[in-house]
């Protein structure tokens, strides 16, 4: 327990040291905000679907967790080429709770991210009741805690920065644009689409904490919590197993 709680306290102490990264990982979510929110706001108010606003938040707040999370694997690569991974490794501490450490600190950061992105969207207009805040944290973690170990998984097996960025460009984009984050899955969606994004893990978050917050939902909470549930430890196992692979 104190090599995990070690790990988690560094990965926090990385976040919070790299002003740059703090600030630079809200552009995204800031553009998001402003350029959708207000561009296609009276868009979508004229075909009755009410705030687009309010419905976009919770998407934005899920990238911004999204980005975070699956990107801390960088720092696994980043360990590797540069010897600091060589050197947690060959303490006196197994490798699953390294990679227990590294996937709870990398996912509290993106908690963290998630919350500034949730807090700023408030200043752009959006309003959800305080009482679902707690929640919402509960299904911004699953979220983190998901892709951080997604991520983790992916960097253990990977030797250089180029084949993580080419994947994560084939991985990231896809599963954010295909969540229904920035469009409502109802009767009028493709058939086609809508079994696309059935198999989104990041779906079923977004949607989740859009029904917390602000209670439109298309699968329904309950759903929405047994699959990331269930996807979550799968990805846990599976980052561990790959974790507890890499070569010294």
């Amino acid at each position: 327990m104190n090599a995990i709680y070690i790990l988690w306290l560094r990965q926090l102490k990385r976040y919070f040291r790299s002003k740059s990264r703090m600030v630079g990982s809200l552009g995204q979510p800031i553009l998001f905000l402003f350029a959708l929110g207000f561009g296609m706001g009276p868009v979508y108010a004229k075909a009755g679907q009410g705030n687009y606003l309010q419905f976009l938040v919770p998407g934005v707040v899920s990238m911004g967790i999204l980005f975070t999370a699956i990107f801390s694997g960088v720092e696994v690569i980043w360990d590797k080429q540069f010897g600091f991974l060589k050197e947690t490794l060959v303490a006196p501490v197994s490798r699953l709770s390294i990679m227990f450490g590294r996937t709870l600190g990398g996912a509290t950061v993106a908690v963290l991210q998630g919350c500034i992105v949730l807090v700023l969207s408030m200043l752009f207009g959006f309003r959800f009741p305080i009482t679902a805040l707690p929640m919402a944290l509960v299904c911004m973690f699953f979220i983190a805690l998901l892709f951080t170990a997604l991520g983790t998984a992916l960097a253990s097996v990977l030797e250089d920065m180029q084949g993580f960025q080419l994947i994560m460009n084939f991985l990231v984009m896809p599963l954010f644009f295909l969540s229904g984050a920035l469009f409502p899955i109802n009767d009028n969606t493709p058939q086609v689409l809508k079994l696309i994004t059935a198999f989104d893990p990041l779906a079923y978050g977004v949607d989740g904490l859009r029904d917390v917050l602000i209670g439109v939902t298309h699968f329904g909470l309950p759903l929405d919590m047994a699959v990331l549930s269930l996807v979550t430890v799968l990805f846990v196992v599976l980052g561990s197993y790959l974790f507890s692979k890499i070569q010294i």
